[in-house]
């Protein structure tokens, strides 16, 4: 995604510390015909729920500061805060568990391209390199859904220089991005993506290594009926 930076804001400033290699970053997409949507962004730790209880539990991991309930409360909070102030962008909502440690974000669009802005605007205000060129757009003419992505080389040299140990976070992880429509999709570009029984969602599953490492691409390119 290029929303796939904005988990990584949340992983790498807030949550890295306590993750082990069983979790799922999901992001959800629901597109109406007129254009309009709404998007859930989702990190979901409750596979590893008892050994993150008890590394919260300590003040760092592996040189890593562990965050408190509350600084992670405080960083979806600001995160909040900056959507409601984005262009395009209304309802927006934000659940912790900390619990079963499940996080997410959701919100709505009047065009699916003000998702890139957001995304643009999120990691200048971080000094974030992009790890890849993500961007999605919607054709209302021709009903035309299509997210490209191309994943930069950096990435996979700048995870290489990490130490094994925190490699290994990433061993099991997994990204779904799932695509919801009003109309039924006829065709889908990608051959790693898997359309519903009703076709009405499409939905592409990878390792997070994969994506890091170059070897999906998760472009897609879907045609509703007319």
């Amino acid at each position: 995604m290029n929303l796939k930076q904005f988990y990584k804001l949340l992983l790498f400033i807030v949550l890295i510390p306590v993750l082990s290699s069983c979790f799922e970053v999901i992001e959800e997409i629901s597109m109406k015909n007129d254009g309009t949507g709404d998007v859930t962004l989702t990190i979901n730790l409750s596979q590893s729920k008892t050994k993150v209880a008890s590394v919260m539990l300590l003040d760092s991991v592996q040189g890593y500061k562990v965050p408190s309930k509350q600084k992670i409360q405080q960083e979806l909070n600001e995160a909040v805060a900056y959507l409601r102030k984005s262009e395009g962008i209304s309802n927006v909502k934000s659940t912790s568990d900390f619990t079963n440690y499940i996080a997410t974000i959701s919100f709505s669009f009047k065009d699916v391209s003000n998702i890139n802005n957001i995304t643009k605007n999120i990691l200048a205000r971080q000094k974030i390199r992009a790890t890849n060129s993500s961007s999605y757009t919607y054709n209302k003419t021709t009903k035309t859904f299509s997210r490209k992505y191309q994943s930069i080389g950096t990435a996979k040299t700048e995870f290489n220089k990490l130490k094994a140990k925190d490699k290994a976070v990433f061993n099991g992880a997994t990204y779904t991005s799932i695509y919801r429509f009003e109309s039924v999709v006829t065709s889908s570009s990608n051959p790693a993506s898997n359309v519903s029984k009703s076709k009405k969602a499409v939905m592409l599953k990878s390792s997070i290594t994969d994506l890091i490492n170059g070897k999906i691409n998760v472009s897609n390119t879907i045609q509703l009926s007319k």
